[in-house]
């Protein structure tokens, strides 16, 4: 009851800000502080794989879930992100997803696949004190997006500057092949 309140205040909220003209200075009017205020998270789950290579490149790789909470479908072009814990930045990332990008169906929750060359800012050896904690806070994300896409396709291009999230659940492999 509670989650299709909050998507429909969402999806309102959504609608009110596409109905903006055009002439309006958008930075003003950032879907991302609606999500931020409303405390959407759109990421549950962050899966990170770490190889022996990773303790010299301090370079590893990451997957994560991406739930939608509208009933709309959703489709990240791109994504850039920086994770951690306390405010300290544990790890950054920039992606292009292949076209027509990650579709995200309406209500449901899509796997990002696999992200590589995840940058560890603080190094890999440096980064496994977070493991154990078990989650981690997206401090910055911008993401290029397009709402109510149709297999990917038209839809509305929205910026979305500034997402955070907090304790999102994570999970690491340690791959020593």
């Amino acid at each position: 009851m509670a989650r299709a309140f909050f998507s429909s205040v969402l999806v309102f909220l959504f609608a009110v800000v596409c109905a903006v003209p055009t002439q309006i200075d958008t930075r003003q009017l950032n879907p991302a502080d609606i999500i931020n205020a409303l405390g959407v998270g759109l990421v549950s789950k962050i899966h990170t794989i770490i190889t022996l290579e990773s303790l010299t490149t301090n370079l590893v790789s990451i997957d994560f879930d991406v739930k939608n909470p509208l009933p709309v479908e959703l489709t990240i072009k791109e994504i850039s992100s920086s994770a951690g814990l306390n405010g300290t930045v544990y790890a950054r990332f920039n992606h292009t997803f292949p076209a027509p990008g990650l579709v995200v169906p309406l209500l449901g929750t899509k796997n990002s696949g696999r992200i590589d060359n995840v940058l560890l800012p603080l190094g890999a050896v440096a980064s496994l004190e977070i493991i154990p904690v078990g989650f981690l806070d997206l401090l910055d994300t911008d993401a290029k997006i397009k709402a109510a896409t149709i297999f990917g396709h038209l839809g509305i291009p929205l910026e979305l500057e500034g997402l955070k999230q907090e304790e999102v659940p994570a999970t690491y492999d340690l791959s020593i092949s």
